[in-house]
Order: C-alpha cells, then sequence, then structure tokens
C-alpha cells in the first residue's frame, strides 16, 4: 500500500466503525461506483497496528450485518442495539416492540464471543425528523431491557439531548456494567456529568471540529478517554482546528477514480484513527504511544476484562 506516515508502534484498538455502511461495498447513494473494498479497507488499519475493531450496530438489521463482519476476522467485534434515530423501528408495520426487544437481546446473547456491547442507543435531538423526542426516549428506556439481559456494557449516544440523557441513565444506572458515551461533542459540564456516572467518552474527528471541542476534550482524564473515527462519517478536514495537529496523512482518489490501493475521498477510513490520537496527543501535549497504551488499556478493561491481558 502507498501510504504517506510512519506505522506507529502503539496498540491502537477502537470503537465505532460503521463497517456494515454500503460505501464499503462500493455502493454510494444506491449506485454501484467500485468493487467491494473492505479487506483493502482493514488492512490500511492493520497497517497502522489497530489491534481491535469495534462495528456499530444501529439496528437490528445493522446489527445482525455488524456481526457477519465481526465473524470474518478474529480481532473484530461489534455492537448490538437501536440508535436513537431509528426508534420507531421498534413499531414498524406494527409489531409488537416486545419482539424486536427479544431479537436482540437473542441476537446479542447467542454471539457473546463477537458481541462485546449493547447500542448504539441514547437519545438525539438534532434528528428529530427521524423519530420524535417522546419515541427516542420511550425505546431509550426500553433497552435498559437489553442492558439487564444481556450484562454487556453500553455504546451510547447522545446529541443535543443531555439533560434527558443523564435522566434516563442516572435512574437505571445500577443496572448499567459500564459504557461509553461515544462522538462527543458537549460542553466542559456535560462531560464532567458523564464522567460522574462512570461513563467513558469517545473522541472522533466531530469531537475535533472546534477549539471549544478541543478544549473540553483537554479536560477529560486520560483514564476516561476512547478512540474513535465513527468512519465513513466524522473525518478530521482542513478546516478543523485540530487539523494542525495531524502529521499523518493519507492519500485519497475520489470514488469516480477508484484504486484500492488509495482511501476513496470524502469515505472516512479506520485508518484515519492515527490522525484522531495526533491530535488528541497533540492538544493535550501529551505522547502519542503513552496516551494510545491507556485508550488501549481503557478499551480492554470496558469491552474486554478478563478475556485477555493487556
Amino acid at each position: 500500500m502507498r501510504l504517506l506516515g510512519l506505522l506507529k508502534m502503539a496498540k491502537t484498538p477502537y470503537i465505532g466503525a460503521n463497517l456494515s455502511d454500503a460505501v464499503y461495498k462500493g455502493v454510494y447513494n444506491g449506485k454501484q461506483c467500485h468493487e467491494d473494498d473492505l479487506e483493502q479497507v482493514l488492512n490500511r488499519a492493520y497497517q497502522h497496528n489497530v489491534q481491535k475493531v469495534i462495528i456499530t450496530g444501529g439496528s437490528l438489521k445493522d446489527s445482525q450485518a455488524a456481526l457477519n463482519i465481526a465473524k470474518l476476522k478474529d480481532n473484530l467485534y461489534c455492537t448490538v442495539g437501536c440508535h436513537p434515530t431509528r426508534s420507531l423501528e421498534f413499531e414498524k408495520d406494527g409489531q409488537d416492540p416486545e419482539n424486536y426487544l427479544q431479537e436482540l437481546i437473542t441476537l446479542a446473547n447467542e454471539n457473546k464471543k463477537k458481541v462485546v456491547a449493547v447500542g448504539e442507543m441514547g437519545l438525539d435531538f438534532d434528528r428529530l425528523h427521524f423519530a420524535p423526542k417522546e419515541a427516542q426516549i420511550k425505546y431509550f428506556t426500553k433497552q435498559m431491557d437489553l442492558i439487564s439481559a444481556t450484562n454487556l456494557p453500553v455504546f451510547f449516544h447522545c446529541r443535543a439531548a443531555h439533560p434527558e440523557f443523564i435522566s434516563v441513565v442516572s435512574k437505571y444506572r445500577d443496572n448499567i456494567r459500564g459504557g461509553v458515551v461515544h462522538s462527543f461533542t458537549g460542553t466542559k459540564e456535560e462531560a464532567a456529568a458523564i464522567l460522574d456516572l462512570g461513563l467513558y467518552i469517545g473522541i472522533n474527528g466531530c469531537s475535533l471540529k472546534t477549539q471549544e471541542n478541543i478544549d473540553v476534550m483537554c479536560t477529560i482524564p486520560s483514564n476516561r478517554l476512547m478512540i474513535e473515527t465513527d468512519c465513513p462519517y466524522c473525518e478530521i478536514r482542513p478546516t478543523h482546528a485540530g487539523f494542525k495537529y495531524i502529521k499523518t496523512q493519507f492519500v485519497s482518489k475520489k470514488k469516480e477514480k477508484y484504486d484500492p490501493e488509495f482511501c476513496v475521498k470524502s469515505r472516512n477510513e479506520p485508518c484515519t484513527i492515527i490522525q484522531v490520537l495526533e491530535v488528541m496527543s497533540g492538544a493535550r501535549q501529551e505522547n502519542e504511544d503513552d496516551l494510545a497504551d491507556i485508550i488501549y488499556k481503557n478499551t480492554l478493561e470496558l469491552f474486554f476484562k478478563g478475556s485477555e491481558s493487556c
């Protein structure tokens, strides 16, 4: 692979990879633009010493797809749950929401070697055109039963809904084994409230857009941090405040000029996790390898406790 940048020696696991997205099959907006290149995408990640990848499940169907991908390689894992913007799937076509919940529970419990968390679940009041507040809160609360039935840690989502999110999580805190609020873009006060609940905070490109975002990230103790790309979304762009810290660049080509040896322009990939690490360590004035090691241990502690040593 012709890639710019040095390989990093520190171990890097990360959460929040939407590898079941159609773009990794070469399909964009319903149009086939190039061949399925998931294998090449994963190889680029491995070249940058990514050790484990947790693929996000955002619905029952999506969770099954994430599981199918996770079964392809030993170092791929996944989550099972329903994203807040898909809350209405619980009652789609007049089905009993309990049946939908039970299918999520069964999928998680029958595949514990690959399913390491439940979620993505939470609240997203920025996109109420997909699901109204009432439905999001109702089915976020219902997924507390998914947590109890599986005894797995949680992959949380919270966007523009902090008070309501904290209210639900606080009410059921005793049932939650642990969790991470991913793609965090909130304030220092919101970060502190999440930490007070004993949760981790996941950082990606969307968490590093503005100087205010970066200042908030710097207040989070390193032993409560996790790292992600949320690919194919949340790439770090030249207009973002964090871009100045990036040292590792990846050559990309437009999908119309697809070349398997290069990234696809504007499609984020797992390999760019090194850029997120560079921004975090640069802004925090911490050694990259040391920070990566701490985040690696955090990830093992939450999702892989007892399965292997650090």
